[in-house]
Parts: C-alpha cells; sequence; structure tokens
C-alpha cells in the first residue's frame, strides 16, 4: 500500500456528468465538507475536459464534464472560493469562458505576450490621501521575481495585489516531450526547494499507471528523504524570519542547523537538495551501518542545538513584539480559500495528507501539528513544532536500524486510458500530480501543481490591515515559491 494518497482510475470510470451537474456537485461536496484537492482542465478536439478531484478521508475521487470554451461555464468562486485559481487557470490556460468570475485575472500569464504583462490590470483603490506602492518585479539579492503592489493610506495596507509570471517555464508541455519512466530529473525542479515531494508526486503517479508496487525499504527511504527536507526548509524559514526581525542569533544558528539537515541528504544520496533519491519503482538512498550513526548523531545535534536556539526565539520580546498579531489568517478565511500546508494549520486547520496514517505512516506515525494563531507568530511556531515531530519521526526510524542501498526495478508498461493522481505532503503543503495515458498507453496529460498556487492569495489578504513594514516578515512566514506557481 503506497504511502502517499495516490490511485489510478480507469477512464471509463471516471463520472462524466453534464456542466450543471458537475458543478451541482462540487456545490453539494463542499456542503459535504469533502475537500478540492486539484480542478484542472486540458483539450480534446473542439471540447476541454474538466477534472475535479476531491479527498474523501483517505482517498481520492474524481469527476469530470466537458465544455465548449467559447462557451464555458458559470463561475463557482462565488460559492467556493477555494476554486478561484483553478478558474482562473482555466480561463488563462485554456481560453475557457468562466462567465461572471470576480477577479479572472491571469495567474501567470503563459509566456505568449510578455508584454501585456506591463498592462495588468491592477486593482485601484481612490481617495485624495491613498497612495500606490510598487515593489518588484526584480528585487535584492537572489529573491526569485515577481511584483507586489500596495494601495496604502499612510503606512496602512488597504490592498495587496500579487502579480506573477515572470520567469513562466511552460513545465506541463514539457514534461509531455520525453518518455514518462525519464521525468525525475524534471519533477525535481519544478520547485527546487520542494525537490523530494515533486519527485515523489510524480514516481507515486507513474508507479499507479504502472500497478507497480514500490518496495518497503524503497517507502521508507523516501519519507526519510522528504522529512530532511522538511527540517531543512523549516529550519531556513526560521532563519530568515529571525534575520527579518533582527534577531540575528536565531539567523545564525537556525541557518547553521539547516546546513546539518542538507549535508544529511548530501550524505544519503548525493545531493544536499535530494536530487537523485527518488527514482520511479525504486530509490537512490545509500544508509549503511556508518550512515547511519552518522545520520543518527545529525538528528541528535539538531534536537539538542535546535532545543537551545528555539527556547531563546520562543521568549525573546522582540522577536514575539514582531510577529503576534501581523498577517492574521482566520481559520474560516482559511478554509474558504483552500490554504494547504503549514498555512492552513497554523491557522487551526487540521490537513495533513500523511493522516488518516496510511502505509508506512502506520507502522511509524508522524505527529500532526497545528497552530490557532494564524498570524505569523502562529506560522513560526508551527515550524518549530513540524521540525521537532520530523526528527522524533527520524529517531524512531533509524532506531529500527534500516539499510539501504540504490536500487531500482524497471518500470513496466503504462496502462493505457488511465489517470493517476498522487498527492504528498512536502513541507510547504501538499504536491499533486496527475498523469492521464491514452488508448496506446501513451502519455497525453501531465498536471503538477505545487501548494503556492493555492496560498498566495492567503498572503495577500493576510496583509491587509498591517503596516506596509510588516509585508517582508508576512511574506517570509508564508514562504511560497514564485517559480513553484510560474509552471
Amino acid at each position: 500500500m503506497s504511502s502517499v494518497l495516490a490511485r489510478a482510475i480507469p477512464v471509463g470510470e471516471i463520472e462524466v456528468l453534464a456542466i450543471d451537474a458537475w458543478r451541482a456537485q462540487l456545490l453539494a461536496r463542499a456542503q459535504a465538507r469533502a475537500r478540492p484537492v486539484i480542478v484542472y482542465g486540458r483539450r480534446d478536439a473542439a471540447r476541454v475536459v474538466l477534472t475535479a478531484v476531491h479527498q474523501d478521508g483517505a482517498g481520492l475521487v474524481a469527476a469530470r464534464t466537458s465544455v465548449d470554451p467559447a462557451t464555458g461555464y458559470h463561475e463557482l468562486t462565488s460559492s467556493l472560493p477555494a476554486l478561484h485559481c483553478f478558474e482562473r487557470e482555466l480561463h488563462e490556460q485554456l481560453g475557457v469562458r468562466v462567465a461572471g468570475h470576480p477577479w479572472l485575472k491571469p495567474v501567470r500569464f503563459e509566456g505568449r505576450d510578455q508584454a501585456a504583462m506591463g498592462s495588468y490590470p491592477f486593482y485601484r483603490v481612490d481617495g485624495k490621501e491613498v497612495h500606490e506602492v510598487a515593489v518588484g518585479p526584480i528585487h535584492a539579492g537572489v529573491i526569485e521575481p515577481g511584483s507586489f503592489r500596495f494601495m496604502c493610506f499612510g503606512e496602512h495596507v488597504l490592498h495587496l495585489e500579487i502579480h506573477l509570471g515572470y520567469q513562466h517555464r511552460g513545465v506541463e508541455a514539457r514534461l509531455l516531450q520525453r518518455d514518462p519512466r525519464a521525468l525525475a530529473p524534471w519533477a525535481e525542479t519544478i520547485a527546487g526547494d520542494t525537490t523530494i515531494g515533486h519527485a515523489w508526486a510524480y514516481a507515486a503517479a507513474l508507479e499507479a499507471l504502472a500497478g507497480h508496487e514500490v518496495a518497503p525499504e524503497h517507502e521508507l527511504a523516501r519519507a526519510v528523504m522528504l522529512e530532511l527536507e522538511r527540517v531543512a526548509m523549516h529550519l531556513a524559514g526560521l532563519a530568515g524570519l529571525a534575520a527579518d526581525v533582527g534577531f540575528l542569533p536565531g539567523a545564525a544558528t537556525y541557518g547553521r542547523l539547516r546546513t546539518t539537515a542538507i549535508n544529511s541528504s548530501m550524505r544519503l544520496c548525493g545531493s544536499r537538495f535530494g536530487r537523485g533519491a527518488v527514482r520511479p519503482c525504486g530509490s537512490g538512498v545509500t544508509l549503511d551501518d556508518e550512515l547511519r550513526e552518522l545520520l543518527r548523531a545529525n538528528v541528535q545535534l539538531l534536537r539538542r542545538d535546535g532545543a537551545i536556539i528555539d527556547d531563546s526565539f520562543e521568549h525573546a520580546r522582540s522577536v514575539r513584539h514582531r510577529l503576534a498579531g501581523v498577517g492574521v489568517v482566520s481559520a474560516d478565511l482559511a478554509m474558504q480559500l483552500g490554504l494547504v500546508g503549514m498555512a492552513a494549520r497554523s491557522a487551526g486547520v487540521a490537513i495533513d495528507t500523511r493522516m488518516p496514517a496510511h502505509g508506512l505512516y502506520e507502522h511509524h506515525p508522524i505527529a500532526l501539528c497545528t497552530e490557532t494563531g494564524g498570524d505569523c507568530w502562529a506560522r513560526a511556531q508551527l515550524r518549530i513544532s513540524e521540525i521537532r515531530a520530523s526528527l522524533d519521526w527520524l529517531d524512531r526510524v533509524l532506531a529500527e536500524r534500516p539499510t539501504w542501498r540504490p536500487a531500482r526495478d524497471p518500470v513496466p508498461a503504462l496502462a493505457p486510458s488511465r489517470l493517476a493522481i498522487a498527492v504528498v505532503e512536502g513541507w510547504r503543503g501538499e504536491v499533486v500530480h496527475c498523469l492521464e495515458t491514452g488508448e496506446d498507453g501513451a502519455l497525453v496529460h501531465y498536471k503538477a501543481q505545487d501548494p503556492s498556487l493555492r496560498n498566495w492569495m492567503g498572503l495577500a489578504l493576510a496583509v491587509r490591515g498591517n503596516d506596509i513594514s510588516d509585508f517582508p516578515i508576512c511574506n517570509k512566514s508564508f514562504d511560497l515559491s514564485y517559480c513553484g506557481n510560474d509552471l
């Protein structure tokens, strides 16, 4: 049994509805508190096939409809705000008319007319004392490009609009240009800070299409690498937050500890970012007696030194004063917007696709961490809690003295006319990959989704009502990916 949410569905068994019935079903599922995971489309001759995937407990359910893009359908966003990014993407990518949509603006720009980005229709707030502040798209340091437009009354932010798409790469189209069994190096770079999350989602979907049951040792190796990635990125985020509020001991120490985490990944697979660790039907991870003891020592170092700096960070009045009450997202707003991952859990929404436990997580359960404040302080606290939970989990796993070596089975032929969906709980939130084969078993569609797509609007709304000087810490507390959005 797979340790991630993954399912391959024969295309002929997917429920196909007329557009009105499809819309009604999405509304009914929302009333029943079923959670939408992804809604996407693909061209089929002159029509566009729309697919909606929901999580139902520990399973996934899908339903389809098709529309004439020129005719389209009436929007769902007004009733289900969590669908806003999906409907905007359908309009942008496939030209589907989404009648009545309240915010039908480009998600990323598809790269066909970069000059049009200069005439992006930013929302305006009129008033004699209202002023506009434009930040980006080019930022200081090594930050990726993105444009932020603030409408302010003095220092007070009335509205923030985030405009992305400056490095659109056409990832999904490129993923159809090679043998689907050889896409791991590309999947790893969809969002470079989520190498394991995207690589595992790709591998799990491909294995579901191939009907391949992954060996338990490979599943466990992947899970260990995923938790190391989570620890490393949470430490990087805490270092950034500490630097932004001027708490230099935290910036230095969290940064140092991140190096320990990524160097552990390097010793296991040869890459500090985990590249090569996950391969379809196998793994590239090495763990012998010597490396196991090294990894256990590193886990203990992270736990010991982390506890010291966590205590300093949490008890520093300057840190708490700067983070508490800033960038608040309520549980209700997080639910409405469909936020995922730590952005949701820090607002009290208990979404984690590793729960309920399945696969290896039944034998090695991991703690679910939540906070209720929904502010920058809660997002920092959640990172600290999740680091501790991951280190505890790693310690328990390593105590059983596993041994791994790089190995992979040949990838069987992919089943024809199948839709495979895989969801992996990356450090930022759920990573979703959907692969569909045609009648000859060849890949006809590849849809990849980074959690950033669903969380950028949460950041925009979190900044409202705060001072403009609060934006850097709000931005860092969400820690979203520009390239993950700009697929």
